[in-house]
């Protein structure tokens, strides 16, 4: 791999696993809001972004580079409400699709074929996550403030378990 290529995808295990580590915050602060159900979501997403830096970093075990871990930030995880965590989610999922883009278009311009195919997976899944955000945040937008929407909202993300995982 080009440095250039190898650098890039470092930076994005680091950002990933940044990923997963402000989900695990927030599934703390849920915790603190007595929001199981929402708290069992954000662990789910932690465990997913690790999975996807994981991805990332077995792609280059695989073509015989050595990921270079980077330091994670301790996460700033601030929020009164449900639907402002969601908000910040999706803002979040946003952010990590332009950073996709951005490592899609170097790999497009270094030639490196073997990134571009594994990260069509991540691109459809960018879509999946940013989808998964504004389904809730619709949902909490339904419910308001009443304390029986949130009950509601927060079972049925209690529901959610961890995926199966794929082949890549």
């Amino acid at each position: 791999m080009k440095s250039r290529t190898l650098d890039a995808v470092n930076n994005q295990i680091q950002a990933e696993f940044q990923s997963a580590y402000i989900y695990l915050a927030m599934s703390a602060r849920f915790e603190d809001m007595k929001m199981s159900g929402a708290a069992n979501w954000m662990r789910i997403q932690w465990q997913e972004e690790t999975a996807h830096a994981m991805k990332l970093y077995d792609h280059l075990i695989r073509r015989g580079e050595s990921p270079v871990l980077q330091t994670i930030d301790k996460p700033e995880v601030s929020f009164e409400s449900a639907l402002d965590a969601f908000e910040r989610v999706l803002e979040h999922e946003r952010h990590v699709t332009h950073l996709i883009h951005s490592l899609y278009e170097v790999a497009v311009e270094e030639k490196d074929y073997a990134l571009q195919t594994l990260l069509h997976w991540f691109i459809d899944e960018q879509v999946e996550e940013e989808e998964n955000a504004e389904a809730i945040i619709d949902s909490l937008r339904l419910a308001g403030e009443s304390g029986q929407g949130l009950f509601l909202v927060d079972r049925e993300l209690g529901q959610r378990a961890p995926e199966e995982e794929e082949d890549e």
